[in-house]
């Protein structure tokens, strides 16, 4: 006998973009220009006390807005999320009707992950949150990139099954991917997809992926997407710090072509506004990584902990990390090459002085004689 089809009684999806918009942000000055509402993060499960958090991303409510789907409008409910570092999320809670079953769910997962109407909300709202915090931004600024992600939050479903039966009952590889296609996923693409799974209890389960995430949690607590935003944050971060170095890297090349040593060059070397500018960067690099890096910390091994580090090797943020850093250093090996040029220059400008003046001396000298 064929079992019953799972019932989502209470569900909803989350839908997150985030933004970078600015350099630094002050989140305290932007709580007292907001409003009293604005909350910090704090998590509450159990042991969460383990997991630091420096300085709380700051939330607020932006209220409600219509999203056009295909089956007709929809009200969501808005937050917008703060981080120090620059980064800015826009959520948006999307209601999953009652009594939903496991089809539908996943052709609602399907057009929000591509769903050209989220992005233009998401954009329209972002340039909102910048005018609202403005006066506590610091170097502001809108990357036209973004990173998107969607958790799938289940809270109650028919006959409260446990995590072993949810696993065995939905192909939740399939919600993960929004793959409306009837024909089945291979055991093998099944498992890649699922294979970041965790509970805490028999009742409870995330399975995360690295660009959704479906999580099953009676109690409500939303510590889970909320650890996830923050690995969205940081991968967000890592990425506009590698175009930037990329964007950097290449214009030191350009203009190290473009200025031939000429007569001036003499004179004044026409790399030093480039060093200086090159050492700026590596300057507020080394800052970034810090403020990203402490963005969170994890102290023990504990569930939440366990969650948080699956998410961010799941995301690929180490490999992003590592090609920040691989190009920082690289950086820092042309600034050293620049820095020599320069300093070269400046002793080859002091020994033509130098010269100058002993030929100067010589120079009178004979006029002397004559005299």
């Amino acid at each position: 006998m064929a079992a019953a089809p799972l019932v989502f009684e209470k569900a909803h999806v989350l839908c997150y973009r985030t933004f970078d918009i600015a350099e630094e942000i002050n989140l305290e000055q932007a709580r007292r220009v907001i409003s009293s509402d604005a909350r910090r993060l704090k998590l509450g499960r159990e042991n969460s006390q383990y997991l630091q958090l420096p300085n709380p991303p700051l939330a607020f409510e932006l209220g409600r807005r219509a999203l056009a789907l295909r089956n007709g409008p929809v009200t969501v409910d808005v937050t917008a999320r703060l981080f120090d570092h620059g980064a800015a999320s826009i959520i948006l809670r999307v209601p999953v009707s009652p009594d939903t079953t496991l089809e539908p769910l996943i052709s609602l997962a399907d057009e929000l992950y591509d769903s050209v109407a989220l992005e233009e909300l998401a954009l329209e709202l972002i340039e909102s949150v910048r005018k609202m915090i403005a006066p506590s931004v610091q170097g502001p600024h809108l990357w036209d990139q973004n990173e998107s992600y969607t958790v799938l939050f289940v809270e109650r479903i028919q006959g409260n099954p446990s995590a072993e039966e949810l696993m065995a009952r939905a192909d939740l590889a399939r919600v993960l991917l929004g793959e409306v296609n009837d024909k089945p996923l291979s055991p093998r693409e099944r498992e890649a997809v699922t294979q970041s799974r965790f509970s805490y209890t028999v009742d409870d389960l995330a399975v995360i992926d690295w660009n959704s995430a479906f999580v099953y949690e009676p109690s409500g607590s939303s510590d889970i997407p909320d650890l996830l935003e923050v690995a969205n944050a940081q991968l967000l971060e890592f990425r506009y710090y590698d175009f930037l170095l990329d964007a950097h890297i290449g214009r030191i090349h350009d203009e190290v072509q473009a200025k031939r040593h000429g007569f001036l060059g003499l004179l004044r070397s026409p790399y030093r506004a480039l060093a200086r500018e090159t050492l700026s960067t590596l300057v507020d690099l080394n800052e970034f990584i810090e403020r990203v890096e402490n963005s969170l910390k994890i102290i023990g091994d504990f569930y939440l902990a366990k969650v948080y580090e699956a998410s961010v090797k799941r995301m690929r943020i180490p490999a992003w990390q590592a090609s920040v850093t691989r190009k920082q250093q690289l950086l820092a090996q042309t600034y050293g090459l620049l820095k020599g040029e320069v300093d070269t220059d400046r002793s080859l400008t002091l020994e033509l002085t130098i010269v100058l003046l002993i030929v100067l001396e010589i120079l009178f000298a004979f006029l002397r004689v004559f005299e």
